[in-house]
């Protein structure tokens, strides 16, 4: 049964009455998807033309045809010259700029049949990268499998997923461009950040009590249900809340003095408290179960490391600790890769009492969380009520300083 050309859409692959993605017609009439209860096979043609540079788009081809000799290019109107070719897939079929891309599932690496990729399933392993990209002990206990089975998934894993490949300078300024700010109240603060928060970024913000942290958190929440005209995000917000510091009534007078519906604001956000690190670092997963059907942009942690810090006492918890809390960590920099979004962190300090010269307060989490953040900032208090923020480390912006104060309406120059 021919479902339809390339033109079709996923909704209609799937079943579907309702159509969705692009609605401008292109020349796929040639490509024809057939479809039957567990089985996609896909027509190809001898030439496929693409009407756009989308350097994705023609990795895609290439990796789905390799041994038909796709020629790689990412110029508009590229031609992708190659055989007659049938290739049949045990899944299904997502559209990406009006060209079909196969999408393979866990059944289709080698030696994984229902059981087992049931097991994988319920261990939180619901995609190909992420196995491809596991230690197999950990696998092997999880899934409670054999660790020379699991080595054997993970290898057949890495043969099925898309790891990628190396990109051109120009290719990674082309995909930034999709990168989005995120305004701060402050147009110091902004500056400081060469315009707002970055999307696909971890902002850390650190500094002892009563140094704003929260207050800025949920400035950022308020800012973010905002239209981007206005240096919002125009999405809903996930705030996970692990010291239980969330206070609607401080939305509702930020809202009021931007002139929002408070109410509406308030729907738009979603708060989680986090009663443990284990529960803090599931909560990420079902962040990223709620993006799927929401539009989220902004994902605060208020804060990153209490739990951590009062769970694990000592030196000789010190390595588990780490090794929980940098997994944490990239699960949350995955989110913000996923969804375009602004990872918002807070962290509290310690004092070094060996430090004789300059500030002794430092952050805590060690290397882990310096390493992993993207752009860090130390918040602390200044004279007259104002506060002071100082970006420590950003991968392009230099060290400075900004200087603004928080109100009752929120936050100001």
């Amino acid at each position: 049964m021919v479902i339809g050309t390339a033109k079709t859409r996923l909704g209609m692959l799937r079943g579907d009455q309702k159509e969705t993605g692009p609605e401008e017609d292109t020349d796929y009439d040639a490509v024809n998807v057939q479809m039957s209860d567990r089985e996609v096979t896909i027509l190809i043609p001898r030439e496929v033309q693409i009407f756009r540079s989308d350097p994705e788009c023609n990795r895609t081809l290439s990796a789905l045809y390799p041994a038909a000799g796709v020629v790689r290019s990412s110029a508009p109107g590229a031609t992708f010259g190659h055989p007659p070719l049938r290739v049949k897939y045990s899944l299904g079929v997502e559209q990406h700029g009006g060209i079909p891309m196969v999408v393979k599932t866990l059944e289709d690496i080698p030696g994984v049949g229902p059981a087992i990729a049931e097991k994988l399933r319920e261990a939180g392993y619901n995609e190909l990268m992420a196995i491809a990209v596991a230690a197999p002990k950990e696998l092997a206990e999880t899934c409670e499998i054999g660790e020379k089975k699991a080595m054997d998934i993970i290898e057949g894993a890495k043969l099925c997923a898309d790891i990628g490949g190396f990109e051109t300078g120009e290719d990674i300024l082309e995909r930034r461009k999709s990168v989005t700010k995120l305004t701060t109240g402050s147009k110091a603060f902004d500056e400081l950040l060469a315009g707002g928060l970055e999307s696909q970024s971890i902002v850390e913000l650190f500094g002892e009590f009563g140094s704003c942290k929260t207050q800025v958190c949920f400035q950022l929440a308020v800012n973010a249900t905002l239209p981007e005209e206005r240096g919002g995000l125009g999405s809903d917000v996930i705030i996970i809340d692990t010291e239980n510091t969330f206070r609607p009534e401080r939305i509702i007078q930020m809202a009021n003095y931007l002139g929002v519906d408070p109410d509406e604001t308030l729907k738009r956000i979603h708060v989680a408290r986090a009663f443990n690190s284990q529960h803090q670092v599931l909560l990420v997963d079902k962040a990223m179960e709620l993006a799927q059907n929401t539009k989220v942009r902004l994902l605060i942690v208020d804060s990153l490391t209490s739990h951590f810090r009062a769970e694990y006492v000592g030196r000789g918890a010190l390595a588990e600790r780490q090794q929980i809390l940098n997994r944490h960590m990239h699960d949350l920099l995955n989110f913000a890769t996923v969804n375009n979004a602004v990872i918002a962190v807070t962290n509290q300090v310690a004092a070094k009492p060996d430090a004789f010269f300059g500030d002794p307060t430092r952050p805590i989490g060690g290397h882990i969380v310096g390493h992993t953040a993207t752009f860090r900032i130390y918040l602390r208090k200044g004279k007259a009520g104002k506060r002071i923020a100082r970006l420590i480390d950003s991968p392009n912006l230099p060290e400075g300083e900004a200087v603004f104060m928080v109100t009752e309406d929120g936050i100001k120059d």
